[in-house]
């Protein structure tokens, strides 16, 4: 699977970790940034992600920054993108399965590297299931 991926400043050294994680498994990374601890703006990189899961460039996206909060909010905000702030991996689970989410949020300063592996495992082991939740999914999405 294709998987976009970005972090500010705070979620920069997780989205590291994550991403060679995801290689090893045999995932292709597209890390659009950022790569230092320098402060960047996480809209910036939420929009480039969501463009270009959006686009189809990439099947899925992640996003990490302090608590995933503002990458959400700022995914969110592209038509066409469902983003959801995960902590725990039945959540990872259900946005994937329930909502068709096909960004996941993270923060780096709510859950240590081990948890958040766990949560990235839960997520992309996951696939919409459809049915009752495509009506669900359907009534979210802009007229």
């Amino acid at each position: 699977m294709k998987i976009a991926m970005g972090a500010d400043h705070g979620g920069v050294a997780l989205k590291a970790e994550l991403a060679a994680r995801l290689v090893d498994q045999g995932h292709e990374v597209i890390d659009l940034g950022t790569h230092g601890p320098d402060g960047v703006d996480y809209p910036d990189y939420a929009h480039a992600v969501a463009d270009l899961v959006v686009s189809g460039g990439a099947d899925r996206g992640i996003l990490v920054c302090g608590t995933g909060q503002g990458m959400a909010m700022a995914a969110n905000k592209v038509p066409g993108v469902r983003a959801g702030v995960v902590s725990d991996t039945f959540s990872a689970t259900m946005i994937a399965e329930h909502n068709d989410a096909k960004i996941l949020c993270l923060g780096a300063r709510v859950v240590g590297p081990g948890l958040a592996a766990a949560i990235v495992d839960s997520y992309m082991g996951a696939s919409f299931a459809g049915g009752r939740h495509a009506r669900r999914v359907g009534k979210i999405e802009p007229a």
